[in-house]
């Protein structure tokens, strides 16, 4: 036992015996600076300085731009882009999407398919639907006499004159002159073809915007007005086209000259379609191409 204290008052002694620390010029060798230290205040202000360089260090890189240099470290910066990109991202994907359908739907116009669950679907059901969207539609005869009955009882009536004036839209027809072929679901023929003369003006029906104005192989310069209320008109055929798409037009404005191009022209004419919710509708039924 007395040897082990004898070690620790030694060990003791020993941390706590004092040194001198003398710093002297080493040509002239002149005493310049002294320090009384011991091994314990060595081995206390080692602690105390690392601690001191590692409380500078981390303080450095918690509070400074260092930190982004270091590997595997994403800086704020960084990491608010990639939250704005991913709310990029996911707009985009809406967009691309809504484009896609967008486009379908552009694509069965131009290739003239009926995007119907039933594909028998009557004509007369088609018109019925979208009658609350365009007031002329398809009657039959007890219909029209009614029709006639009640127009000519209320004939004087100034109100309700004026109140059917405000749910008509207001269609022009594209062009006047001679069907060639009619309207025929059967024949999947959805359109009219209108004999025309060499660059006769092709009007829009109704105020709208273009949405496609390009050339195809199969139908020459096609222009595609898309309406209010879910109505949508084409126009195929033509000899040129005077609009461009994204452009603006108003009911009656030019938009094409009748034509000739395409694969499946057989003359100078228009081929005309009306589409209405996706669903094709017999121009006939809405507008009179009679020249007459």
């Amino acid at each position: 036992m007395d040897k082990k204290e004898s070690k620790k008052k030694d060990f003791f002694k020993k941390l706590l015996s004092p040194y001198r620390l003398v710093v002297i010029n080493e040509e002239t060798f002149e005493e310049r600076v002294q320090y009384r230290i011991t091994k314990l205040s060595i081995i206390l202000g080692s602690i105390f300085t690392a601690i001191s360089i590692a409380g500078i260090i981390y303080l450095f890189i918690a509070y400074t731009p260092l930190k982004e240099y270091i590997p595997g470290y994403d800086s704020s910066e960084l990491r608010k882009k990639a939250v704005q990109n991913l709310f990029i991202t996911d707009s985009l994907i809406t967009l691309y999407n809504q484009n896609l359908q967008y486009l379908n739907a552009v694509k069965s116009v131009l290739n003239e398919e009926i995007l119907l669950e039933n594909p028998e679907l009557p004509e007369q059901n088609l018109q019925s639907e979208n009658q609350g969207r365009i007031s002329f539609v398809s009657t039959v005869p007890e219909d029209s006499l009614l029709r006639a009955f009640v127009s000519q009882q209320d004939k004087y009536n100034p109100e309700l004159r004026s109140s059917i004036a405000k749910v008509e839209p207001l269609l022009l027809p594209p062009a006047l002159g001679p069907i060639s072929q009619q309207f025929n679901l059967e024949e999947e023929h959805y359109a009219i073809d209108i004999v025309l003369k060499k660059n006769t003006p092709i009007k829009a029906i109704l105020e709208g915007r273009v949405i496609f104005a390009e050339w195809t192989a199969q139908t020459g310069h096609v222009i595609i007005v898309e309406h209010n209320k879910g109505i949508l008109s084409v126009y195929k055929h033509n000899s040129s086209l005077s609009k461009k798409q994204g452009d603006v037009v108003q009911g009656g404005e030019v938009i094409a000259l009748a034509g000739n191009t395409g694969d499946f022209s057989t003359g100078f004419h228009l081929h005309f379609e009306l589409w209405i919710d996706g669903y094709p509708m017999d121009p006939e039924k809405f507008f009179n191409f009679s020249s007459e």
